[in-house]
């Protein structure tokens, strides 16, 4: 059941989603009410959890990370404590941005990125192929992104 939250805290979420960097004075402009009660609802709303945090896009490209894929795991054991093993070597790798685990044919998907080809095919080789409990691991690299949309949709 999605939380009960008001026309003004949902259009600060929307806000805050467009543009993390506005100030509270040109946010509390927007969605129509003082800079002082809208510091507070934004805290409230950190506070529970909706704003997770803040972070700026960067262009990966221009920074050196021409490889993006994604990787396709399966595992031997889906016991509860091997995925949770695996979920914390995940989060070890730096080339690996995002994880998600699936149902289905594949247990976990995960967006990586490297600098180069060589550079990502030592990681699956070195990393994901020899991993505990790694019984197929799948890749496909991406041609063009035609869409990646920060956020939810708030409208």
């Amino acid at each position: 059941m999605p939380a009960r939250l008001d026309a003004v805290d949902r259009k600060i979420l929307k806000e805050l989603q467009d543009d993390g960097r506005i100030t509270n004075v040109e946010l509390a402009s927007r969605v129509g009410i003082s800079a002082p009660p809208c510091l507070r609802r934004v805290r409230a709303l950190e506070k529970a959890g909706f704003i997770l945090g803040y972070h700026a896009r960067l262009n990966a490209k221009l920074l050196g990370f021409e490889v993006e894929a994604y990787a396709m795991i399966r595992l031997t054991s889906q016991a509860e404590a091997d995925l949770v093993a695996f979920e914390e070597l995940v989060r070890s790798w730096d080339f690996v941005r995002e994880c998600a685990m699936l149902a289905g044919e594949v247990d976990f998907l995960l967006r990586c990125i490297a600098p180069d080809l060589p550079s990502f095919q030592n990681f699956v080789i070195r990393d994901l192929t020899s991993a505990p409990n790694v019984d197929q691991v799948r890749t496909a690299f991406t041609i063009r992104t035609t869409k990646s949309e920060p956020g939810l949709p708030l409208d």
